[in-house]
């Protein structure tokens, strides 16, 4: 190297000291110049980088441009280190300061090779007066980055002993990795062969392998099969649009779907991952890793609802969790079925321990806790490629073993068939006598309010003509009392639901006190509405019976999240059957005494007005 090419960046270095800013404003003293012609220097890159986070109330976090930022701007050397930061607020601004030392006129391109920034913002400036931008990122369409790359290129354009200065804005509502590199055209092209050649072979296999277990699918009927094809098709494109190829290829119009992409693919591998885990296992229902897989899918779905409404920070988190939490348990069930004698599991198992290794590195580079976010897509890619070798290997053996089985079984039927037979003829027995015992317990559930325990409409509507037919039958009196909470609406706006069923409960508790004889009936027809049937009970004693039960509740104090103290107040109205009436207009008269209870000033009981006969 000439002594030219090593005094000019030390003179360059020396006069920014001295000046404290350049041509962009803020202070980069420790900042040294890059001579773009010196590929060790270019190899060190962040040596000379500096770096300011700005915070939520720091000038540079409202600063949109160079300009903007004070002139007393603290820069911090990056001192060799990649810059990767987790979720954040802040904005961060980079200072570069480069030079051509070479005497030709030559073309660099700055490498940012980290796709999922929302807001990546370039400046170069000259001391000529040269200045361009760049304002990009998953914020804005694809066609503003000024090269067609999943990742981001800045062009550097210098001719001999040219220097620039060099400013990037980034900010972005996840984890941030910045990694950078300088690079010629021709070492940009090698290196983007080398990705397209890994990235080819890694999707290319991915989608032979879903289309392979798809035909598998079809032509058997075996659930797994289409499971595991949904899996790799998920995987493949969250991976694609992790790594930006989405973006580039598939709504490089969509800023917007190509952040919500993520998620929703993150989301579906979760789903896809549990469904396959519980086909391929072959868990047996009503144990604990059936209901375990069986509430994460329905926790997927839920997640997957959810992606359309959070902010993409929050949706990426609580997917990622779940993803974690998929795999997790998956691992456990595997362990399980393996102890449980189940030979495919093995492999299974060693899959999933694989997929969560890979999982972990992955998700701590995304989330900026490590360095390097290339090299652990790469790593996750060899990871999943290990996975699904190691899936279709499990298949394999679990069609092997189904083949054992079958020709186990047809062996064992010719001289054991009349014992399959009574074998079978008693698990049906057993299935019958258990899905009776399931059909009256849902047929119990189905007429109790799962809250409070009382009965619920359902059941009111099938009493209710039986008993007016039976007092029309008989004689005796009827009464239909409706009691309806007051003011409840302000105790779940003040208190919160969770509150608000508590009460709920212990309205519930004071009506069965009193609603006690054989054959009362207490029900809860509606949010905070109450009902009481009462067979042989006329006006006056169901009135009185509800002034009982309002007396009860004054003195009942409910105690509120904040320690203070609730009492509840309702109000009723009471009706008695009138020979010859529907039960559909008692129903009304009694509602129509509950609106006058209510309008006259709650808290009392108002017996319907028209007049009844004996």
């Amino acid at each position: 190297m000439s002594l030219l090419t090593r005094i000019v960046p030390a003179l360059l270095a020396c006069c920014l000291s001295l000046s404290g800013h350049a041509d962009s404003p803020g202070r980069h003293g420790d900042c040294p110049v890059l001579d773009l012609s010196d590929d060790t220097a270019r190899q060190h890159l962040m040596d000379h980088v500096c770096y300011h986070t700005a915070s939520p109330g720091d000038p540079g976090h409202e600063a949109r441009s160079p300009d903007q930022l004070p002139e007393n701007f603290a820069w911090t050397p990056a001192n060799g280190h990649d810059l990767v930061f987790s979720h954040t607020e802040s904005v961060y601004w980079i200072h570069l300061h480069v030079w051509n030392g070479g005497d030709p006129h030559r073309l660099w391109y700055l490498k940012l090779d980290y796709p999922l920034l929302d807001e990546v913002s370039f400046w170069q400036i000259g001391p000529d007066g040269y200045r361009s931008s760049m304002i990009t990122g998953d914020q804005y369409p694809f066609a503003s980055r000024q090269v067609n790359y999943r990742y981001f290129l800045l062009p550097l354009a210098l001719a001999s002993q040219e220097q620039r200065q060099v400013t990037i804005r980034v900010h972005s509502s996840g984890a941030l990795n910045v990694p950078l590199a300088l690079e010629t055209p021709e070492e940009v092209i090698a290196s983007s062969n080398h990705l397209t050649l890994t990235h080819g072979l890694f999707y290319g296999a991915l989608v032979i392998f879903a289309a392979f277990n798809l035909l598998l699918f079809f032509s058997s009927g075996t659930p797994y099969y289409f499971h595991n094809a949904f899996y790799m098709a998920a995987m493949g494109l969250f991976l694609f649009a992790m790594g930006g190829f989405a973006n580039q290829y598939f709504w490089p119009e969509s800023a917007h779907f190509a952040n919500l992409a993520i998620p929703i693919s993150l989301t579906l591998c979760a789903l896809a991952m549990t469904l396959f885990g519980r086909s391929f296992l072959e868990v047996q229902a009503d144990t604990l890793p059936a209901t375990t897989l069986t509430t994460l899918a329905w926790f997927c779905l839920g997640f997957l609802a959810l992606t359309f409404i959070l902010p993409y920070s929050k949706s990426i988190l609580l997917n990622t969790v779940l993803a974690l939490t998929v795999i997790a348990s998956l691992l456990v069930v595997a362990a399980i079925r393996w102890r449980q004698g189940y030979p495919p599991a093995v492999w299974y198992l060693l899959s999933w321990i694989v997929m969560l290794a890979g999982a972990l590195v992955y998700a701590l580079a995304a989330f900026g806790y490590l360095a390097d976010f290339l090299a652990r897509e790469s790593l996750m890619q060899a990871t999943i490629g290990g996975q699904v070798v190691l899936l279709n290997y499990a298949l394999v053996q679990r069609w092997r073993l189904l083949n054992e089985k079958l020709l186990q079984m047809e062996h064992q039927a010719r001289t054991e068939l009349e014992f399959k037979v009574h074998e079978r003829t008693a698990q049906l027995r057993s299935t019958m006598h258990e899905l009776e015992r399931a059909n009256r317990k849902l047929a119990a559930l189905s007429l109790n309010d799962a809250l409070t325990g009382l009965h619920n409409r359902r059941h009111m509507d099938a009493a209710l003509p039986e008993l007016c037919a039976e007092s029309r039958r008989t004689g005796q009196p009827l009464s239909l009392a409706l009691i309806d909470a007051d003011r409840f609406k302000a105790i779940n706006d003040t208190w919160g639901h969770a509150f608000g069923d508590v009460c709920l409960q212990r309205i519930a508790e004071v009506l069965q006190r009193h609603a006690k004889r054989p054959r009362d009936v207490a029900i809860r027809f509606g949010g905070e509405e109450f009902a009481l049937l009462l067979p042989g009970t006329d006006a006056q004693g169901a009135r009185q019976l509800c002034e009982h039960i309002l007396a009860d509740l004054r003195h009942l104090v409910v105690a509120t999240p904040d320690r203070a103290g609730l009492t509840l107040t309702m109000s009723a109205g009471v009706a008695q059957l009138v020979p010859g009436e529907a039960p559909e207009s008692l129903f009304q008269r009694a509602d129509e005494a509950l609106y006058q209870a209510k309008s006259s000033g709650r808290d009392r009981v108002c017996v319907a007005a028209l007049a009844l006969s004996d």
